[in-house]
């Protein structure tokens, strides 16, 4: 057996725990922790959560996308269309939802495509990809104090977006990626 089919247990000990910032989303945590080797060290990482992001996906193969101003960046993004879990909420409830009230779409097809986590040195944060198919459009309610715009891009042109850079988003770009991998035959992954 090599070293690379070996795995070794890493893992860290919580000794304590501290919520160093809350706000009306996250927090922030600073634990204190046992490392592998028995010395202490400090984590801090952002309590997040969690979201959905939806792969729209049209027959002829073209994709829904927003375009909306992202503060933290001071720019603006091309993004697929994605929101927080509700506490409670099932990620497909909130991927629904998300897609109807952002884009005024509703899809009669999902299937849970896979699971991220997006920031896994400073974040908890999980963010569940879905593929939404046979979209019919009604009208869209967007939240108080969100702003956004909607396009509808063929794959190969958002994909286009992704290698010259004008798509840098990563949930979006792992979206166009598993889009590109289903039209080339993959297979559909099993029911989560």
């Amino acid at each position: 057996m090599s070293d690379h089919d070996r795995e070794h247990d890493f893992t860290e000990t919580t000794v304590s725990s501290t919520v160093t910032y809350r706000g009306r989303m996250l927090q922030v945590r600073e634990d204190e922790v046992r490392l592998p080797d028995g010395k202490p060290a400090r984590r801090e990482y952002v309590v997040h959560p969690g979201a959905a992001v939806i792969m729209p996906l049209f027959d002829d193969w073209s994709v829904l996308l927003e375009r909306q101003f992202r503060y933290p960046l001071h720019d603006h993004f091309y993004e697929l269309p994605a929101g927080k879990l509700e506490k409670g909420e099932p990620p497909i409830e909130t991927a629904k939802r998300e897609l109807r009230e952002e884009t005024g779409y509703s899809a009669t097809q999902w299937r849970q495509l896979c699971r991220l986590h997006p920031c896994v040195g400073y974040a908890d944060e999980v963010v569940y990809l879905f593929l939404a198919r046979g979209l019919t459009f009604s009208e869209r309610s967007l939240d108080d104090g969100e702003f956004l715009e909607t396009l509808v891009l063929p794959l190969d042109e958002a994909l286009e977006w992704v290698r010259s850079g004008r798509i840098t988003d990563v949930k979006t770009q792992m979206g166009l990626l598993w889009a590109d991998r289903l039209r080339a035959g993959w297979p559909l992954p099993d029911e989560v």
